[in-house]
C-alpha cells in the first residue's frame, strides 16, 4: 500500500513538473496516460507537492478553493484513491487532496500536519475562515516568538492546521544618495 501511495505522489509531482499553467482542470482515468509536455526549466531543488488525505474530497477542494483562494489543476481517479491536484494562481507548488475509495479505514482527522500559507492580508483569509464557518485558532498578530511577525492559525475541514503570514517584504532598493562617495584619489 505505501508503494502505491509513493507513487501516487510521484505521479503528481511530475504531472505538476509538466503542466502549463493556464491549462484548465482536467480528470484523468488511471488507465489514461497523458503525453508529457515538454518541462519548463524549474528551481532545483523544488518541492513540488505535498498530499493530505481528506474525508470529504468535494468539501476541502470547495474550501481550499472558495475560501483560500487555489484552483483545481486537475482530478485523478485511480483505482484505490480519488486525488485533487490544486494551487495558488501563478503558483509553483502544489497541494494534493486525497481520499482513499478501496475501502481501507484511514484517519483523516487532526492529523499533526501544518500547511504554512503567506497571503496580502492573514487577516482578511481568518476573517474568511470564520465567516465560512471554520475555526481560526490564533488571530493573525505580531508575535515576540518569531521577532514581532505576524502570524495566525485556522484549521482546515479535516482540522489540519492552517498557518496564515503576510507575503514577505522586499528590501528596499539602496538609496545611492545615502551611500558616500569614494575618496578623490591624489595621483
Amino acid at each position: 500500500m505505501k508503494s502505491k501511495i509513493a507513487a501516487s505522489l510521484l505521479a503528481f509531482a511530475l504531472a505538476a513538473c509538466n503542466s502549463e499553467p493556464a491549462q484548465p482542470a482536467a480528470s484523468v482515468a488511471a488507465s489514461e496516460a497523458a503525453p508529457a509536455a515538454a518541462a519548463p526549466p524549474q528551481k532545483d531543488p523544488l518541492l513540488s507537492a505535498v498530499g493530505i488525505g481528506v474525508s470529504d474530497l468535494e468539501k476541502s477542494a470547495a474550501f481550499y478553493m472558495d475560501v483560500m483562494g487555489m484552483e483545481k489543476i486537475r482530478t485523478y481517479e485511480l483505482d484505490y484513491m480519488n486525488e485533487i491536484l490544486l494551487r495558488y494562481p501563478d503558483g509553483e507548488s502544489y497541494l494534493v487532496l486525497m481520499h482513499w475509495i478501496d475501502g481501507s479505514k484511514r484517519n483523516y482527522k487532526d492529523n499533526p500536519i501544518k500547511l504554512v500559507t503567506r497571503v496580502k492580508d492573514p487577516m482578511a483569509l481568518a476573517a474568511k475562515i470564520k465567516a465560512a464557518g471554520f475555526e481560526v485558532t490564533r488571530e493573525p498578530q505580531p508575535s515576540d516568538q518569531v521577532g514581532g511577525a505576524t502570524v495566525g492559525f485556522a484549521k482546515d475541514p479535516d482540522g489540519y492546521v492552517l498557518e496564515l503570514l503576510p507575503l514577505r517584504q522586499l528590501a528596499p532598493p539602496a538609496d545611492p544618495a545615502a551611500t558616500p562617495a569614494p575618496a578623490p584619489s591624489s595621483n
